[in-house]
């Protein structure tokens, strides 16, 4: 595989990773906080809404990463079982559909954002909700990138041996590197 292909891959990967784990402390300094002055007695008028707006945020870019690592929920044995010869195009197909469906999702996103207007969020009427909704078509956005980032890779696997479920090609991995380790450090 091209190795600027996969550098641009890689970087977009961190990138998502650097978002999601931001949003991830954002939600969670938000939620204590929000627990820590309801405790107080003096709850946060706008807690409730931007936690809720926080997550459909986290929902979105944390699908686009997980859209990159091949983490959603999908059934490759379906295709596995298949003659090889109908990998690729199936693999194709659902690739389509996908980017389809995410497509039309972001237009219909931006449309919503157009009819948004100037509206402002009830409890916090200095924040526009054209910033708040934008989470669902630039994360459509995201997961199109996302699933052309890993497209080579599918295709690859579809004309190779298959698909493997990704957690368990990672963790495969950590026995390897595991393993290498402790016969590294033996021969020594």
């Amino acid at each position: 595989m091209n190795s600027s292909f996969e550098t641009l891959r890689a970087g977009f990967e961190r990138l998502l990773e650097w978002i999601v784990v931001a949003l991830v402390i954002g939600l969670t300094v938000l939620v204590m906080a929000g627990c820590i002055f309801r405790y107080a007695g003096r709850p946060l008028v706008w807690y409730h809404e931007l936690a809720s707006i926080g997550l459909v945020w986290l929902t979105y870019y944390g699908s686009a990463l997980a859209a990159l690592k091949g983490s959603h929920i999908g059934v490759p044995e379906l295709v596995n079982m298949m003659p090889p010869r109908w990998r690729v195009p199936v693999t194709i197909f659902a690739e389509i559909c996908v980017v389809m469906f995410f497509a039309v999702l972001a237009w219909t996103g931006f449309e919503v954002l157009e009819v948004l207007g100037g509206d402002r969020m009830i409890s916090l009427p200095s924040v526009p909700l054209r910033v708040t909704q934008s989470a669902v078509p630039i994360g459509a956005v995201l997961v199109i990138a996302a699933e052309l980032l890993r497209l080579p890779r599918r295709l690859a696997d579809a004309r190779g041996a298959g698909f493997m479920d990704p957690e368990l090609k990672e963790a495969l991995e950590h026995v390897k590197l595991a393993s290498g380790e402790v016969e590294a450090g033996t021969a020594r």
